[in-house]
């Protein structure tokens, strides 16, 4: 959870860095969105290698490798010039980044059953929230308080101020995380054999239908729906953190400060929100509609936003639909690859489904900075953003269909499960 919430503040703090850098740079709103999009493009290119990697030498070693890099590259942001240093900045850290998403996903199959991972992923998730919470109160303060401090303007101290943590915080999870239960120094004997039979009974209940090899796996079109509602999420659920601050902007409000106050808003309700659908997920034993449902009400919200522009507190309130949405779909969805796939397999389909998640993240700014370069308005971009998420959500509704009571997950309730592992474990 530390690692992600650091990784959202680095991966959206430009948002606010842009609030300044736009008019010293002279960059436009194309450039921009550029930018922000090659962050998805690198991320993509290597979260299959950096994932499939993972599974062969652990998480410790893949989260040091990750962290660092990405520290590094987010605290070099302070010192681009021109276009060209904020485009291979941003692709690079998207490249140091790839692999921590779906590196956790996978590193929580060998942790949790089936059964209660939505909650898990909900709870990891919720780092998503957190960094809003954290980081825009932070990034304005930053940009106020340091501008002009020992020659540097306060967007480029925003990027050293919150990249540099990132690297020190690599080095110490590689020395207190354990790979596995079974390499965990903190879990006795006992505990690391109930662990253990709890995973391998659900994992029998649902391996007929899962897939265990990633070539097979390749085969399935299951995968390939999922990386389709992959793409409407990350992508939408993406531009938030990337346009919330001139969207705020755009409504009237000049301070930084202010509108990094503002900006906490919508994450402090969505990590509530987040967590009580990942609770109904988990109890209904249902993923998918648990998925959609908040995917829509976060489209929605964008197509509605372009009339609150002039009124903050309308805007706010959109905003918060929106990033409840968005961050409420996460724990049920990011749970449902794993019904699918296990071993290798889940390796490597989860990086893929991330993978195509990034591509339309890499798009979608993109296109919305070029649309609003070209129109001289937001407007039509937030079209989009609402757009490809209903297509998201819709192409998964359709694709995928429940796959049924036992759906990877046992008969008997989460306390009878536990119980029937440690009995099997003290036999």
């Amino acid at each position: 959870m530390l690692a992600y919430v650091l990784a959202f503040i680095d991966r959206g703090n430009v948002g606010f860095a842009k609030l300044q850098f736009m008019g010293d740079l002279h960059f436009s709103e194309a450039t921009f969105g550029l930018g922000g999009g090659l962050f998805y493009l690198g991320y993509s290119v290597f979260e299959i290698p950096s994932n499939l990697w993972l599974a062969r030498i652990g998480a410790r070693t893949t989260l040091l490798r990750i962290m660092v890099c990405w520290g590094l590259c987010s605290a070099a942001l302070a010192f681009m010039t021109a276009p060209s240093h904020y485009y291979i900045l941003r692709f690079l850290l998207g490249a140091a980044e790839a692999g921590l998403f779906p590196g956790v996903l996978f590193y929580l199959t060998t942790w949790i059953p089936p059964s209660r991972r939505s909650q898990f992923t909900a709870l990891f998730m919720s780092a998503i929230a957190i960094s809003g919470i954290i980081s825009g109160p932070l990034s304005g303060a930053i940009l106020g308080a340091t501008d002009g401090l020992l020659g540097l303007k306060g967007w480029q101290w925003l990027f050293i101020i919150e990249g540099l943590p990132s690297a020190l915080t690599g080095i110490v999870i590689y020395f207190v995380l354990a790979d596995s239960p079974q390499t965990a120094k903190w879990l006795s004997a006992r505990e690391v054999g109930i662990i253990t039979a709890e995973l391998q009974s659900e994992a029998n209940t649902g391996q007929q239908q899962r897939q265990h090899n990633f070539a097979a796996a390749l085969r399935d079109k299951r995968l390939y729906l999922l990386a389709g509602m992959s793409v409407g999420l990350i992508a939408g659920g993406a531009g938030i953190p990337l346009w919330l601050p001139t969207i705020l902007r755009g409504t009237g409000i000049r301070d930084s400060f202010t509108i990094g106050l503002l900006s906490a808003i919508p994450y402090i309700v969505a990590v509530v929100v987040q967590q009580l659908i990942a609770r109904s997920s988990d109890r209904l034993r249902e993923r998918r509609w648990h998925a959609a449902v908040p995917t829509l009400l976060c489209a929605a919200g964008w197509v509605l936003l372009p009339q609150a522009m002039g009124h903050p507190w309308m805007a706010i309130g959109l905003l918060t639909v929106m990033t409840a949405g968005y961050l409420g779909a996460t724990g049920p969805f990011w749970t449902m690859p794993s019904l699918y796939l296990s071993g290798s397999a889940a390796a490597g389909g989860i990086a893929m489904i991330t993978t195509c998640g990034g591509i339309g993240a890499f798009f979608a700014p993109t296109l919305v900075g070029w649309m609003t370069t070209a129109t001289g308005s937001l407007t039509y971009g937030l079209y989009a953003y609402g757009a490809i998420m209903t297509l998201g959500a819709v192409v998964m509704l359709v694709g995928t269909r429940p796959i049924g009571s036992a759906s990877v997950t046992a008969q008997a309730p989460d306390g009878e499960l536990r119980l029937a592992a440690k009995q099997r474990v003290d036999a």
